[in-house]
């Protein structure tokens, strides 16, 4: 009986690590977006011979809408990027055309930087399409941190195999992230800090992805501002708008 008691007990804390976990992902995940965001941010791609900067401003509602709108340099201004629920469109001024990207692309890089198509349009949900357990408390700088395994669910295409997600106890700061192949190998990995009050709200400012095996390789994030909480209509997330914008 008493192994019986052993093994409720067990259960129980793993069903219990598993609801904490999710709950520390979903508030790290609000944290960054709020229920809507805009933003202006400045992309800086390094490379070992050349470095290039992109401006582009972003607008999210929820987990399912989202666009992206380049506005500099000249040569890629005005290209759009849209996501409702689980499609992503791309609107090319250049083209005149629309394109609807598919699930293959996700792992493609986006605008020529270091982040994929879906780590920047975010078609899988870090809160709804993965599994979360905890691992090991750990700590960056000065803040104790939680460290979460992030695992694809089985009925979920998503494009990492694992992740390793490092979020600050106390403001809910998503600080480290280790992102793996479904072979296991460690791809990247994202680093956040210069953190500042932004519209009322304490967040990174500064996000740096390496790839973990290209020497010299990184692109920079800076947020040059951003607001949380603004009214925008659904509507405004469409395809008929990301036409508008040139």
């Amino acid at each position: 009986m008493k192994y019986l008691f052993l093994f409720l007990a067990l259960s129980a804390c793993q069903i219990l690590d598993a609801q904490s976990a999710s709950e520390i992902i979903k508030k790290a995940n609000d944290k960054m977006r709020g229920k809507s965001s805009q933003a202006e941010m400045l992309f800086k791609t390094t490379r070992p011979t050349w470095s290039r900067e992109m401006s582009v401003k972003t607008w999210s509602k929820g987990t399912q809408l989202a666009m992206i709108l380049v506005l500099s340099p000249a040569k890629e201004k005005g290209i759009v990027f849209l996501k409702r629920k689980k499609e992503v469109w791309n609107w090319m001024p250049a083209l005149e055309r629309s394109i609807k990207l598919p699930p293959s692309m996700m792992t493609n890089s986006w605008m020529g930087t270091d982040f994929t198509n879906d780590d920047l349009v975010k078609e899988a949900s870090v809160v709804d399409d993965y599994q979360h357990r905890l691992l090991k408390d750990t700590t960056i700088g000065s803040r104790p941190c939680y460290k979460i395994e992030l695992i694809p669910k089985a009925s979920t295409a998503v494009v990492w195999g694992k992740l390793h997600v490092t979020i600050d106890k106390n403001d809910y700061l998503e600080l480290y992230t280790e992102f793996y192949d479904e072979e296991g190998s460690l791809v990247n990995v994202m680093k956040a800090d210069d953190i500042k009050m932004m519209d009322g709200r304490l967040i990174p400012t500064h996000l740096e992805m390496i790839p973990a095996n290209k020497k010299n390789h990184k692109t920079e994030i800076f947020y040059k501002s951003i607001q949380f909480n603004r009214e925008i209509d659904d509507n405004f997330f469409s395809i008929e708008k990301m036409k508008q914008f040139n």
